[in-house]
């Protein structure tokens, strides 16, 4: 019996939703948690919305994919595996240079998204890399 990673990976469609999904989610999380409860998190409010902006580009991308591609995963999933690389690069770049302003639960926060988007990324390349 496949586990659930492992029917995600042989799944690309479904692993469109489920970024789609995730990026759904942490554009949520950061443009009205994070941002109507800064002084919890401390991540300045501008920063907030900008790291919303780009997940929520990915929304429209990964769901685009989901409902649209018929075939020829894999680049699109590379795509997304990279943009989603660069969005966790950035976020630690971001969560470093403003350490001082972050609470526990702000450093809290992103070490969890990372960590998740990371599990994705992952799942991503390892699905990309297979033969459709």
């Amino acid at each position: 019996m496949a586990s659930p990673l492992q029917r995600l990976t042989s799944n690309p469609k479904q692993l469109f939703f489920v970024d789609g999904l995730g990026a759904w989610v942490s554009a949520f999380f950061l443009s009205m948690v994070l941002a109507k409860f800064e002084p919890i998190f401390g991540m300045p409010l501008n920063v907030l919305i900008i790291l919303a902006l780009v997940p929520g580009f990915f929304i429209l991308y990964s769901f685009g994919c989901y409902f649209f591609l018929k075939d020829n995963w894999s680049p699109y999933l590379k795509g997304i595996a990279i943009a989603n690389s660069l969005y966790c690069l950035v976020t630690l770049g971001l969560v470093m240079y403003h350490y001082e302003k972050l609470t526990f639960f702000g450093v809290g926060y992103f070490v969890v998204e990372i960590l998740i988007v990371g599990v994705v990324i992952f799942l991503e390349f390892k699905a990309s890399l297979k033969r459709t």
